[in-house]
């Protein structure tokens, strides 16, 4: 068994503990450290600065690399908020896969969806009375650097607000920005034990959570 922490990310905080970055009179930005006061564990997998929603962390090495190995390729969820009335081929385009400077992005699963009933982000999305937004669900199975962003963008759409709402099978629900809890789950055996083994899944009960 290991323990998995689910934290749901705010906008403009990083996903590690220190600001490598802050240097001379820059003031440093929010980090995990603001949020969790728990040794020893370690994101699996990255969340950009601006981005929000579903960040995992553990001290299980184990764990880290199936949550996150590209080869594993774990479907992650997005809520997407973009400026314009998404298109039926605009979807079409991001299921099928877009051309990026590095790459054709793997196929992925692209609806659109109602605006989602979610906390408020601090500062708000820039709006315009003029340009209309929409919102889509954008499930993926890779990691290329601010992917979902220049997916959008490459269709004819840019990103307004980025929400990460599940990857695998764990989720956001239940928890406000800035709140995390814990779950145990089981660890896949080693490949030299003859039991059988175990699958890296929701853990069987949520032990508690904390706000910061």
């Amino acid at each position: 068994m290991a323990e998995l922490i689910l934290f749901n990310k705010p906008f403009q905080v990083l996903s590690q503990f220190t600001d490598d970055g802050a240097a001379g009179g820059d003031s440093p930005r929010a980090t995990l450290a603001d949020y969790l006061r728990i040794p020893g564990v370690y994101p699996a997998g990255r969340l950009d600065y601006d981005s929000e929603g579903l960040l995992l962390l553990t001290s299980e090495g184990a764990l880290q690399h199936r949550i996150a190995s590209p080869a594993l390729k774990m479907p992650k969820t997005y809520w997407v908020q973009v400026e314009g009335e998404i298109s039926d081929y605009a979807l079409k385009r991001l299921a099928e896969g877009v051309e990026l400077k590095d790459g054709l992005t793997r196929p992925a699963k692209a609806t659109r969806m109602s605006a989602p009933a979610i906390w408020p982000r601090i500062p708000p999305v820039r709006h315009r009375d003029t340009v209309p937004t929409s919102w889509l669900e954008l499930i993926i199975t890779e990691g290329k650097n601010r992917q979902v962003r220049r997916m959008t963008a490459a269709a004819g759409f840019p990103t307004l607000r980025l929400i990460r709402y599940r990857i695998g099978d764990w989720t956001l629900e239940g928890l406000k920005s800035g709140e995390y809890r814990k779950v145990t789950v089981n660890l896949p055996a080693s490949p030299n034990t003859k039991s059988r083994p175990g699958r890296a899944g929701p853990g069987a009960r949520t032990r508690r959570t904390r706000k910061p």
